[in-house]
């Protein structure tokens, strides 16, 4: 395109008022420069774009093809900073998150009905994946914001604490008894004894656990490998083994008696969950929107 917006914003601004000197004054512009670019709009076009009489002008036949899709063009433009301004007032946008199963049940959804509520204009894209794979989808520009343990390394990304978690060992009343009348008293090892519940090996709190064991040389024996924190759980209050889980998230089992918590001598140091973004990208208002929400609790009741 040889012409800038300008010389075409003159063009259809003239066709449409059918006059030189209205258009001059919708454009605040003198009535000079408006004829100045028409004219050179149509030179550089190679054609006579408007028949000049005394009343005004009226499009020829190539001006009203070129009418037509500049105004066409324009309109869409003006659409689009509509939109804009449409979000910038009301908040309207797209955000996606990724966050793994667990963290999602236990620590998103509470959240979100009030977000919704306070934000209805945005639009949400979850996907329930794990961890690392929200860390790399970040990194990749796919994902905007995820909601995931705190990593050790966050190299380009920034962090967000939204809470503590902490990782203990539990069972059930019975399994832990029964156990104890096994080995014949109260001190016994759980990690030659028992069956252990863990997470697999590609978890990032299965890893967090694995350096616990390994840094207080600890071996269990018997483990079975779950996918999901909720299948650790599950698995734990049928009595199957000791499990370990994220405490907040079976409170209820606790003070039910559901479940027991067997206390390690050393414990497990806690962890922090949060939201992480890219330092480098300018943030969305969506994400903007969605992260002063958590930031600011006590503003969104």
């Amino acid at each position: 395109m040889t012409n800038n917006l300008s010389s075409y914003r003159i063009f259809c601004t003239v066709a449409k008022a059918g006059n030189i000197s209205s258009a001059a004054r919708e454009l605040f512009i003198s009535q000079p420069a408006v004829s100045k670019a028409i004219s050179k709009l149509e030179q550089s076009l190679n054609v006579t774009l408007f028949e000049r009489t005394s009343r005004g002008v009226s499009l020829t036949y190539e001006g009203k093809l070129l009418f037509t899709q500049v105004e066409g063009a324009f309109h869409s433009i003006e659409q689009g900073e509509k939109q804009i301004q449409r979000i910038a007032e009301l908040g309207v946008g797209h955000l996606s998150l990724g966050v793994s199963t667990t963290l999602c049940k236990f620590v998103l959804l509470p959240y979100l009905k009030e977000f919704i509520h306070a934000n209805p204009h945005i639009q949400l894209s979850i996907s329930c994946q794990s961890t690392s794979h929200t860390l790399f989808e970040i990194e990749k520009g796919d994902v905007e914001i995820g909601l995931v343990g705190e990593p050790e390394m966050l190299g380009n990304l920034d962090f967000f604490p939204v809470s503590k978690i902490h990782d203990i060992f539990v069972t059930t009343p019975e399994y832990l008894n029964n156990l104890r009348i096994r080995e014949g008293g109260v001190s016994f090892d759980i990690f030659k004894s028992a069956t252990l519940i863990l997470l697999d090996k590609d978890n990032i709190t299965r890893q967090y656990i694995d350096k616990y064991l390994s840094s207080n040389h600890l071996q269990p024996e018997n483990i079975i490998e779950v996918s999901t924190m909720d299948l650790l759980i599950e698995f734990a209050k049928t009595g199957l083994g000791i499990a370990c889980v994220i405490k907040e998230f079976v409170e209820k089992d606790l003070t039910e008696n559901t479940l027991t918590e067997y206390v390690m001598s050393t414990h497990i140091p806690p962890r922090k969950i949060g939201f992480v973004y890219p330092k480098t990208t300018k943030p969305s208002v969506a994400m903007t929107q969605f992260i002063d929400f958590y930031k600011n609790p006590s503003k969104n009741v």
